[in-house]
């Protein structure tokens, strides 16, 4: 239960920040630009998304071996 709602108030704050970031690009690009604005979010939300799940799989990667290294001595 506990993950089910730490995931679904994830999904509130993305979806908040996702308004946000949307409403910014309009008022940089303006509303005449629309589908170049949208383009543009998407290529950068997209690289962030691939940045920080590839720095998430490198901690648990870590945390991972650190765990099995803490197994073997016990």
């Amino acid at each position: 239960m506990v993950t089910l709602a730490t995931s679904a108030f994830g999904l509130v704050a993305a979806l908040a920040w996702n308004e946000a970031i949307q409403t910014l690009f309009k008022e940089i690009f303006g509303k005449a630009s629309g589908i170049i604005s949208l383009f543009v979010y998407a290529i950068i939300v997209t690289i962030a998304a691939v940045i920080v799940t590839s720095r998430l799989g490198k901690i648990g990667e870590k945390f991972l071996k650190k765990e099995k290294e803490t197994e073997k001595t016990t």
